[in-house]
């Protein structure tokens, strides 16, 4: 939590310091925790595609793009992935979690 204010009011006058919650812009940027997690494709990750993966964070499913961790791999659309790699802000690096 920050706090704002010199605690003087206008023309010095004794004020209050107000604590105000930190927001986005004051916390650490780009910190999902995402790396590890599984997902499933959407949309065919391949070497020239760009991908598709949803992934349950922040107590819902959302959409990331998706590259292959492993030049040249394919993933199909239904395919379990493993997160192998997070570049904010919605950029992901997969490879298959079986197989």
């Amino acid at each position: 939590m920050a706090v704002r204010g010199s605690g003087r009011g206008p023309e010095g006058v004794p004020g209050r310091r107000v604590a105000v919650a930190a927001g986005p812009s004051e916390r650490t940027r780009g910190e999902l925790p995402v790396i590890g997690k599984q997902g499933r494709v959407t949309g065919t990750v391949g070497p020239g595609l760009v991908g598709e993966v949803m992934v349950r964070v922040r107590g819902g499913a959302e959409a990331f793009l998706a590259y292959a961790a492993e030049p040249g791999e394919r993933i199909e659309r239904g395919t379990v992935v493993v997160i192998m790699e997070y570049q904010p802000p919605r950029t992901v690096y997969v490879t298959a979690a079986y197989g």
